[in-house]
């Protein structure tokens, strides 16, 4: 993960939650952090500590050997960000999303614990915040997506998010304030918000709507409350067979759901959050709100975008199937800093990487990748403190399902898979090296028919 001097004026709330990778993190052992104008070098260089950079430094490690793998990472601490939904809910607790960094990159493996600041593909070189020059003869960039709260106008100036009713699970530093929010709530509207720019798990703004509603029923609140969801999106849902589900959802539970409606401002001092209408620019609603929950616009990492690596939007332009970059050969990447098609989350990050461990597994020996990522990707949609649509689907937006059963209905089950059993395999397979998605099981589980 790379982070860079902001200019934009912002409160300490979160002034350091603008630069964030697919997961957040750092390590111990072989450490470095001030060799000014030092020069290294190492077969495999990774760039960032979140889920990806994490599982690829394990994976490299295997294949290569820990002294031939570096990791660059600022962060003291990692964080398991698909459970800050549950956090800005009341139902976990923001301690176990976290764990110190230096527990969880692979031992032997060293840690550069700095920014990246330039990349230079073209001399095989990463120059860091810390004066450090590494040359790399491969390199696997995983530096995550840049969070823009600055982008609505207003936010920066608020310095109480709590007293203003504020909250998102965005980040570290807010995640608690959704659920001070959500606790405080006594009547009005409870608002949530979803960007006109691409997000990574772009089930989570809907997700703390729907725990909203159930908290509400479950303190007598509801009848006072009105719930409201304005996406920028022209649906509720990118793949059919889920949002199909989840409008009948909606509608039983009288939560309102307004499409194309991009959050531009909040007007703390009032409670109201202002709305643009994107099928009729220029034209805005505003909203007063008893609670606001704040999706912020996303963007590429400034690293990679002012990187050659970058394809114009400024996202990692790699190929869509084999994860390797479309210009230059050694340069490998993964997770929510790519410009693959596919929803941003840590199960795609977890399918991403056996195929990548496939693919410089071939191009080591000169031979041509034969493993082609298919877009798979997971949102566990949470619609109750006690239940989950398990969305799974791929590049073409159709599902690809793991389980035998209808998984647009649903489930305790799939609430118990979210809430305890994929935080172990987070943990103990994924930042491992071990967990690489679902594929082999699916085709047990529909006899080999998917």
């Amino acid at each position: 993960m790379a982070t860079v001097r902001v200019v934009h004026r912002q409160p300490a709330l979160w002034r350091q939650c603008h630069r964030t990778a697919a997961i957040g993190i750092c390590h111990l052992h072989t450490s470095s952090s001030s060799h000014a104008s030092s020069k290294e070098h190492y077969k495999v260089l990774v760039l960032g500590g979140g889920s990806g950079g994490i599982t690829m430094s394990a994976r490299m490690k295997r294949m290569l050997g820990a002294e031939n793998v570096a990791i660059v990472e600022p962060s003291e601490m990692h964080y398991y960000q698909p459970i800050w939904t549950l956090v800005g809910a009341g139902a976990k607790g923001v301690a176990s999303s976290g764990r110190p960094t230096a527990s969880v990159v692979p031992s032997g493996v060293k840690w550069v614990r700095s920014r990246v600041q330039e990349i230079n593909p073209d001399t095989n070189t990463v120059r860091t915040g810390n004066g450090m020059e590494i040359s790399y003869q491969y390199l696997i960039v995983a530096l995550g997506l840049q969070l823009h709260y600055e982008k609505i106008k207003g936010l920066p100036e608020i310095e109480d998010w709590v007293k203003f009713k504020i909250g998102s699970n965005y980040s570290v530093q807010t995640v608690e304030k959704t659920w001070s929010a959500l606790q405080n709530f006594k009547e009005g509207n409870a608002v949530f918000s979803f960007p006109n720019t691409p997000v990574k798990c772009a089930g989570a703004p809907q997700k703390i709507m729907y725990l909203t509603d159930a908290y509400l029923r479950k303190t007598g609140k509801r009848a006072k409350a009105n719930v409201v969801y304005n996406t920028s999106l022209p649906v509720l849902f990118g793949v059919k067979k889920y949002a199909d589900a989840l409008w009948e959802i909606v509608k039983s539970r009288d939560i309102q759901v307004n499409l194309r409606q991009n959050l531009i401002e909040v007007r703390a001092d009032k409670q109201e959050a202002v709305f643009e209408n994107l099928d009729n620019p220029g034209e805005t609603k505003v909203l007063e709100y008893e609670m606001l929950h704040v999706t912020p616009p996303m963007g590429p990492n400034p690293v990679v975008k002012g990187s050659l690596l970058a394809d114009e939007a400024g996202w990692l332009d790699i190929n869509k199937e084999t994860l390797q970059h479309n210009k230059y050969p050694n340069v490998f990447g993964i997770g929510d800093c790519t410009n693959l098609p596919t929803s941003k989350t840590a199960a795609a990050v977890a399918a991403q990487s056996s195929i990548l461990d496939r693919t410089i597994s071939k191009v080591l020996k000169n031979e041509k990748p034969d493993r082609k990522y298919d877009g798979y990707t997971s949102c566990p949609l949470v619609t109750n403190y006690n239940t989950v649509i398990l969305a799974e689907f791929d590049y073409s937006g159709q599902p690809l399902e793991t389980f035998p059963i209808d998984q647009s209905k649903e489930r305790w089950t799939m609430y118990h898979m979210k809430a305890d059993v994929m935080p172990h395999l987070y943990w103990h397979g994924l930042l491992k090296g071990f967990w690489g998605g679902p594929g082999p099981y699916r085709k047990i589980m529909h006899l080999g028919m998917k």
